[in-house]
């Protein structure tokens, strides 16, 4: 692969946490090698690592030919070149790691309002909400459904190496891109897929893949889209008036993603908040409805168990205390949540007081990294699901689909 030099963008721990942002369940294809996050994204594979105060970000593009050498060699790639003149990988970075939003004011606004969120956030300081693919973000959360994080991503990574286009290799590492719906759409992968241990899911994965390739309009997915946050290389426009159920493009794509197999409204709501860019959509899994009953006051009365009504009940309350990013916010209460970051109730992130001269006290974070034992990553395996909550009397009545005409 042709490797493009290390470059950095200035960006703190509390902006931004790589080893907490990529592990809390957004998205199931990055891979940790030392200390470097990478990622077959966009045509190219990304490599991601930090310190306290710089992102640093790498990218190898395929070679003319993706034959791999035979066997793939050991060696350092020495392919290194400089950054070409059309190279969008800063761009690219910025736009999927979402790092425009001030992180640290969101945080200090959610916290001006909530006392459970400000208990919590300080040692959970730098998550932000990806700005993923749309299509890559269905598939993953199809396969979410009574799973849990890490077998998300060995179904994805099957997914992406049976049927994505390989992009080359980093040492002896295959990297494949994700495959697109048409990839998918052949009548023998949904039984090719059950081979590999996807059950119930092949089917939906197959059938979804079906409708968007063939019957659906080609932009079908982005059309759902939140304006302020398009896809990347476009302008963003405005998005509509904040409701207390969310803005009415928010509303219509939670409804139209619900006309796809395999797609209940907590998928729905992962789709939009992680795949679509809208802040305000509140997935309600077992971790969050646990979070609602323990935090919020929810379990009692009308809202004793998930029903719909609670389950709607639970997103209002949310959006009603942090407004239209409240999924973001909720997101740092359920990454809280997992046994993968319990590690993080001691204290994972240490801040140390800086003065500058002439300035206010300022903050210095130091990510104290920590590897989990086997024993942990096996209860993380057991324990850590993207809870599908069982929800009762939810109906698709209300679905919408948008067909070829």
């Amino acid at each position: 692969m042709r490797t493009i030099a290390w470059r950095k963008l200035p960006v703190s721990l509390t902006e931004l946490c790589l080893d907490t942002t990529l592990r809390c369940g957004q998205s199931f294809r990055w891979r940790k090698i030392d200390d470097t996050w990478l990622c077959a994204l966009h045509g190219r594979v990304l490599s991601l690592r930090q310190d306290s105060t710089h992102l640093h970000y790498r990218a190898s593009f395929p070679d003319n030919s993706l034959e791999p050498p035979t066997p793939p060699s050991s060696a350092p790639n020495s392919n290194v070149g400089p950054v070409p003149e059309d190279d969008d990988t800063e761009t690219l970075v910025k736009h999927y790691l979402n790092l425009d939003p001030n992180l640290t004011e969101l945080y200090e606004q959610w916290s001006s309002v909530d006392a459970n969120f400000k208990k919590k956030a300080p040692r959970f300081a730098g998550i932000r909400i990806l700005r993923q693919d749309a299509w890559e973000a269905l598939v993953g959360f199809i396969c979410s459904s009574n799973n849990n994080i890490i077998r998300i991503s060995q179904m994805v990574e099957k997914l992406c190496l049976h049927y994505g286009p390989l992009l080359g290799h980093v040492g002896k590492t295959p990297y494949h891109d994700m495959p697109s719906p048409s990839d998918l759409a052949d009548p023998k992968v949904e039984s090719h897929l059950r081979q590999l241990g996807f059950g119930y899911r092949a089917k939906y994965l197959y059938r979804t893949a079906v409708l968007i390739s063939q019957e659906y309009e080609p932009d079908w997915l982005d059309s759902l889209r939140n304006p302020e946050k398009p896809i990347l290389g476009k302008q963003p426009s405005v998005a509509g008036k904040m409701q207390p159920g969310g803005r009415e493009g928010y509303r219509v794509a939670h409804g139209e993603l619900l006309a796809l197999q395999g797609v209940g409204p907590k998928v729905a709501d992962c789709i939009c908040l992680m795949g679509l860019g809208w802040g305000e959509a509140v997935p309600v899994d077992t971790h969050v409805w646990q979070i609602a009953r323990r935090d919020y006051k929810f379990g009692k009365g009308k809202h004793s168990s998930l029903t719909k009504a609670t389950y709607d009940a639970v997103g209002d309350r949310f959006r009603g205390l942090w407004g239209k990013e409240a999924g973001w916010a909720h997101s740092v209460l359920f990454t809280a949540d997992l046994r993968a970051f319990s590690e993080r109730l001691v204290s994972k992130i240490e801040a140390t007081p800086v003065k500058e001269e002439g300035a206010e006290l300022k903050v210095e974070t130091r990510l104290e990294s920590e590897s989990l034992t086997e024993k942990k990553a096996k209860r993380e395996a057991e324990d850590d699901g993207l809870g599908q909550t069982s929800l009762t009397a939810v109906t698709k009545s209300s679905r919408v689909k948008r067909r070829k005409i």
